[in-house]
Parts: C-alpha cells; structure tokens; sequence
C-alpha cells in the first residue's frame, strides 16, 4: 500500500519543497505582538492545506492567545486504530539578525540543507506529515489508519492555552496513542528513538540589599554585599562533582537501570568539543555525560545579574541581584515538590543583611517515558531503519515537551516521538537549518510507520 504514497512523494518532491517554502517564509513569531497577523496566516496555511486533501472537520480553534487547528480523517472505519498528531507552527523570534547568513523567512538552500527559521523546529517537521497525508490521499484514497491533528501556535511561549483546550475537549481529540514530530536524531542519518523526556521546572532568586547602589569605599565592611550572598546560595546548591546538594532533591529520582545504561552506553558519543566548543565534559559522579544528560536531574543557573555592567570599573555595593535557575526532572520527581525544595534550600542558606525573594516559574512539566520494547516503539524502530538504511538507537534527551506529559496525563496514552532533526540544525539560534535528507528519509518512515501501524 506505500509503494504509491512513497512515488507520489519522489515525483512531487519540488513542488512539496516549494510549499513548505511558502510555509516557512510566513514569519509566526509567537511571542511578538506586531506578528499576529502572520501566526495567523501561518495556522491558514495549514487549515488550507488539510481542507485540499480532504481533511474532515478542519477548524482554526481560537483561543485566548493564538489559535489552534484542529482535523480529523475517519476513513479508515471504527476498527482502525486513532492518532492524534501534535506539532506547532509558531517560531522563535530571529535575533540577533546580523548574524544570519540569510534572510530567515527567505528560505534558501545551501549544503544540503534548507536554511529558514522554523525549518526544523518545527515547520518542517510537521509539514512532512501533512504532505505524507497528502501522498496516501492522492494515491490510494485513504490513510491506513485515522487521524486527529492538533497544530499549535503557542508552543515557543510555553503552550499557554494548549492544556485548558485538551482538558475541556478530551473527548474531541482523544485518540488511541499520539505521534509526535518536535525533537531529532542523535546525528545525522542516524535513526534514533526518543523514549523518555526530562521533566522542567525553575525558580529566580533575588536578593536586596540598600534600597540604592552605595560607595564601596563608603559601606563596604558595613553592609552586606547582595551579589556575595547571592553566590554564597547559589554555590551551596550543587558540588564541584555536580551533584545537587539541595536536601531531598533526589528523595523520588527514578534509577537507572542496567538495561538502561546499557542502552545509553550503545548510543553513538557525541563529539561534543566539535558541538559544543568544549575540551572536556562534566558530569555527575559515577554516570557518564551521556547517562547524565539523558536520564540524571539537572541544576543550572541559566542568568544572573546585578551591580555595574558598563565598560571599566564603578566601585558600588549594588542594591539588588537576581539568579534564574531552571532544573530537568526525571521520572518520579515532581516539579512542585523540587521548586519547594530549592526555595527550602535559599531560605536555610541566605546570609544576614539581605532580603531573599524566590519566585516560582509558572510552567513547569513532569519528566515522560514509555517502555522501549512497546509495539508502537518497535514499529517505529523497524520504520526508522527500512527508511535510513541503518540501526535504530534508543535514547532519552534531556529536553522537555510540557504537551507530551499534558497528553499522557490526560489521555493515558503512549506517545511516539518521531523526530527527524539533527545536532547540527541549530534550533532557536541564527541559521537554523534543516537536512534534506531528513526530509526526503524522514517521510519515507512516515508512510511506513502509519502501514505497520494498520498492521
């Protein structure tokens, strides 16, 4: 039943590319007021598109922010099993603009690849299901299965109205297992499935001090400095061995396995001096980077400020400075219970003389796995390497998608995270790229994935 979806692909490739160039020239910044306009023209582009393949019951469903589209396909009959497709079609804004090589919302391809931003991240990725929707349609008449779309506009601001929506519809986009195309591949061409996520959650500390900057040769040895009693908290919050000294931090971590390390162990090593620029990783003691990265809690000050930040030297006791802290969870942590924890912490370790806020980040998200050897996991395993020639790998990242512990919550469903990006796509940053490889393999696996799963 693929071989017609998959020649439709291959003889239409230019003009699908053509389209997705059209897709990705609609700049849908999320966060930026003076776009939404165009994150309208953008959830259009998509209305439009699944109404010309016959999509049932196709809605632009507003929200209180951006909208949301919503689809069906039942073509398939009562028997066959439902999916609910997630992506999002809102992208990170472009700054800093000089350092594009191009223009972001004229996509251009160079080196293999298509340079635009959203091009991985993740307007490609989900205009490869739409046009294997398309493929399937115009040659066979049908999907092998059904399938609920739900395409978001909100997802790089925190998918702030996403969970209201799923939980007041739940019947509407309730399905038999979801798929999901918003992560990538360990390197390129290397077919990986991602079976877990970390967790999310934060706080921001600040401490005052004078209520206004002060003469250091005036009040130093008189007045407590606020940036000194931020850093004496922030360095009694995790070891030069990277292991979170914050009481009760690792109270509910979830192990990991022998099975699992195995598995991490088999995972090809990212090079990451070349990625990162780095000479030499850290990690936690007695896991490898690899086994940190994926399947170990995080604490990482993300910004800290405070006091003179101009050229030379202006000798002050600043009145204020402030820390973000954000931490990846694992499974049977739970980010309440940590963001509790840390403010227990600061408040145990705060010096004298000071004033010490903790303010909790609103969005936070419980970690997600699903067990490797899952029927649906294999299938896509088996659909991966038919498509790229090559082996499966099975990881955990340590990234977070707040939408994939939403759905499993909800719907107590298990999620397929399909994702076709590589290391090298530089998501969110200038010159964000996409492999056209990835897009020509990663929709072959679509068409296969969605037979076996009829199967």
């Amino acid at each position: 039943m693929s071989k017609k979806a998959l020649a439709f692909l291959k003889e239409n490739r230019e003009t699908l590319l053509s389209r997705l160039n059209h897709f990705l020239s609609i700049p849908s910044v999320s966060t930026d007021s003076a776009h939404k306009n165009d994150v309208h023209a953008a959830a259009d582009f998509i209305v439009t598109y699944l109404e010309e393949i016959q999509f049932e019951k196709v809605q632009k469903m507003e929200t209180a922010g951006h909208p949301l589209v919503y689809a069906e396909y039942n073509g398939a009959g009562p028997d066959a099993p439902t999916a609910l497709f997630y992506g999002h079609y809102d992208v990170q804004p472009i700054d800093p603009i000089d350092e594009w090589k191009s223009d972001p919302f004229k996509p251009e391809v160079r080196d293999g690849r298509i340079f635009a931003r959203g091009s991985s991240d993740d307007k490609g990725q989900v205009f490869m299901h739409l046009a294997v929707f398309e493929a399937y349609l115009k040659t066979e008449g049908k999907l092998p299965i059904n399938i609920k779309v739900c395409i978001e506009g909100e997802e790089e601001i925190g998918s702030e109205n996403l969970y209201e929506v799923l939980h007041k519809r739940k019947e509407q986009f309730k399905a038999d297992f979801a798929v999901i195309s918003d992560s990538g591949m360990i390197a390129k061409n290397q077919p990986t499935i991602l079976y877990g996520l970390k967790g999310f959650t934060g706080i921001e500390i600040t401490v005052d001090g004078p209520d206004h900057d002060l003469h250091s040769g005036m009040y130093g040895g008189a007045v407590r400095n606020p940036i000194m009693a931020l850093n004496h908290i922030l360095a009694s919050m995790k070891d030069l061995d990277e292991v979170i000294t914050v009481e009760g931090f690792y109270d509910d971590v979830e192990p990991l396995t022998d099975e699992e390390r195995n598995i991490i162990a088999n995972v090809p090593s990212e090079d990451f001096e070349e990625s990162t620029g780095i000479p030499n990783t850290v990690s936690e003691k007695g896991y490898t980077a690899q086994e940190h990265t994926m399947g170990r809690p995080t604490f990482e000050i993300n910004g800290i400020y405070g006091g003179y930040q101009g050229e030379g030297t202006k000798t002050i006791i600043p009145s204020s400075a402030t820390a973000k802290i954000t931490c990846r969870l694992v499974p049977g942590q739970d980010p309440e219970k940590i963001q509790q924890l840390l403010e227990n912490h600061v408040k145990k370790v705060a010096p004298s003389g000071v004033n010490v806020q903790v303010k909790k980040e609103k969005l936070s998200a419980k970690a997600y796995k699903v067990e490797p050897n899952h029927p649906l996991i294999k299938k896509a395993a088996e659909s991966y390497t038919k498509a790229f020639g090559k082996d499966t790998v099975y990881i955990r990242m340590g990234g977070s998608i707040p939408v994939v512990e939403w759905i499993e919550a909800i719907y107590q469903i298990p999620i397929v995270l399909l994702g076709f990006g590589t290391p090298e796509d530089r998501l969110h940053s200038p010159n964000e790229s996409f492999p056209l490889d990835s897009f020509d393999k990663g929709m072959e696996t679509l068409v296969y994935y969605w037979n076996k799963v009829k199967e």
